[in-house]
């Protein structure tokens, strides 16, 4: 049997253990976004890195406050969520350029989420050519960019507040 080594997955097995606060709560607090990965601040919500993405360019909107579901979000923080969604898929599309996303909100445990207490939006950045074998039979991601050069990538993407021009993800023009 081959193997494959993802030592910096240690941090995150050992962490999950032993955390006892809300990283959406504690990150924006600390004040040292490069540190914490947060590329944005928005009035009433935040965009950073995902630390251990689905692929690079990984992204969480979370509100700043602790609201557990979306359903409870007050209008003002949904709307500022939407609109740094809008931010991010444009700093996505200039620094990577890819073909599609896949967009979610996993609310609860039993939806997959991870801070269950903490509603917070997933953006994963899609290409055509980023599947392979290792998801499907070593339920492994190989991801090819080290996650500070993404930041260093997506930081300048958010701070040039542009794009070039975003593809149809249409087909045939069509909306």
């Amino acid at each position: 049997m081959k193997q494959l080594w993802a030592p910096w997955r240690l941090a995150f097995v050992e962490k999950a253990n032993h955390e006892s606060g809300c990283i959406f709560c504690e990150k924006p607090a600390v004040k040292q976004d490069r540190v914490t990965y947060i590329l944005y601040r928005g009035r009433h919500a935040y965009v950073m890195m995902n630390i251990y993405p689905y692929n690079n360019g990984h992204l969480l909107i979370a509100p700043y406050r602790h609201i557990a579901a979306i359903e409870a979000v007050p209008p003002a923080v949904l709307l500022d969520m939407m609109r740094l969604l809008q931010r991010a898929l444009k700093a996505l599309h200039h620094a990577y350029a890819p073909e599609g996303f896949n967009i979610g909100i996993n609310q609860g445990r039993v939806a997959g989420a991870g801070i269950e207490h903490h509603i917070h939006m997933h953006i994963v950045p899609r290409w055509g050519a980023d599947t392979n074998f290792m998801p499907l039979l070593g339920e492994t991601r190989v991801l090819p960019q080290h996650l500070k050069a993404s930041f260093t990538r997506l930081k300048g993407a958010f701070a040039r507040g542009e794009r070039k021009r975003v593809p149809s993800l249409s087909r045939r023009g069509q909306p």
